[in-house]
């Protein structure tokens, strides 16, 4: 199992090899194995030109998550899109560290590949429940 991680632009992500090994922890915990996971870190306007071709959506977005798993194919293969802009300008605005929202995000992204959504009000409820519960397990008080 692989965890790949690209940058287009700076973000200060330390641990790369705890985060990668939390990142099997928790599809693992998920009930997820996981083949190939790519996580490229971009800009907004990147970001906001793979939203329009691949979702046809004209915003700003501070994740975008692709599941490539062939049918029938029992690994996980998946790339998360980070726009690195929109998660220090969420940062601000949720009061919060570029640190802590950046993990938030990436691990948003990974629950998204487990099988969870977030377009009705009981999913963005179950989605935010388990982000807190793996930023606590990952950054433990």
């Amino acid at each position: 199992m692989e965890v790949s991680l690209f940058f287009q632009n700076n973000i200060a992500l330390k641990q790369r090899g705890k985060l990668k090994t939390f990142i099997k922890f928790l599809m693992n915990e998920e009930g997820y194995q996981a083949k190939d996971i790519s996580i490229i870190f971009c800009s907004d306007e990147f970001l906001l030109d793979l939203n329009k071709q691949h979702l046809n959506h004209d915003y700003f977005t501070d994740i975008i998550t692709f599941d490539l798993t062939p049918k029938n194919e029992k690994e996980t293969i998946g790339e998360l899109y980070i726009s690195t802009d929109r998660v220090k300008f969420n940062a601000k605005d949720y009061n919060t560290t570029v640190e802590n929202e950046l993990h938030r995000v990436i691990f948003h992204g990974i629950l998204h590949l487990c099988g969870y959504k977030d377009k009705t009000k009981k999913d963005i409820a179950l989605m935010r429940t388990k982000e807190l519960q793996y930023l606590n397990l990952y950054f433990p008080s």
